[in-house]
């Protein structure tokens, strides 16, 4: 993400905009979507030496994610900074789609690439809804517009209160390939939404 103070604008924006079918199914209470374990957050609360990267390619958009483990396969837009220097979103009514910032890193490239979408929609779940059941060692796969699809480890899964989001942690440069997928999660309230966003950190392990 370009900045510190853009990155934690998007997730703002992105918290604001959904949680509207657990409150208009009166559901709140009794469901939400999975949240990762502690087992799964990073080692120690910083990056990881983690082995099995590969070299970053070239950069090239992106056009569709899969998560396999969690039944993830969603096509891909590019997403801008509003005039507030928040990150754009999604269409609440796309379900189906999730969104990368394209001003920052493109998945596969040097860098920290991200991709955020919605947890659930006004009928039910969406995209990202099981994002915080995914686990380390899960696979990402970004199929990107020259042809190549990126593959990506998953090393850890967190999730922060908006209000704690860990700016630097998040977004910061990286000189490998690295992924960021971000939706919403945390404590829910029926008068703001949720409070807070699962983090995958996920990075660079293959190609085909």
């Amino acid at each position: 993400m370009g900045t510190g103070q853009a990155g934690r604008g998007g997730i703002v924006a992105l918290t604001a905009c959904i949680g509207i079918w657990l409150v208009g199914s009166g559901t709140a209470e009794r469901i939400g979507p999975p949240l990762p374990s502690p087992a799964e957050a990073l080692a120690g609360g910083g990056q990881p030496g983690y082995p099995g990267g590969i070299d970053p390619l070239p950069g090239s958009p992106p056009v569709r994610v899969r998560i396999p483990s969690i039944g993830v396969d969603a096509p891909l837009t590019g997403l801008g900074l509003g005039a507030d220097g928040s990150l754009d979103v999604p269409p609440p009514a796309r379900r189906d789609l999730a969104g990368w910032y394209r001003d920052g890193a493109t998945p596969g490239a040097v860098g920290t690439a991200v991709v955020v979408g919605h947890v659930d929609h006004a009928s039910g779940p969406a995209v990202f809804y099981r994002l915080g059941a995914l686990r380390r060692g899960a696979a990402i796969e970004v199929r990107r517009a020259d042809g190549r699809t990126a593959v990506f480890t998953v090393h850890a899964v967190e999730v922060y209160d908006a209000d704690r989001f860990p700016d630097t942690r998040v977004y910061g440069p990286s000189p490998r390939a690295e992924l960021r997928v971000i939706t919403c999660g945390g404590d829910f309230s029926p008068r703001t939404g949720y409070e807070g966003n699962v983090v995958v950190f996920a990075h660079l392990t293959g190609t085909y």
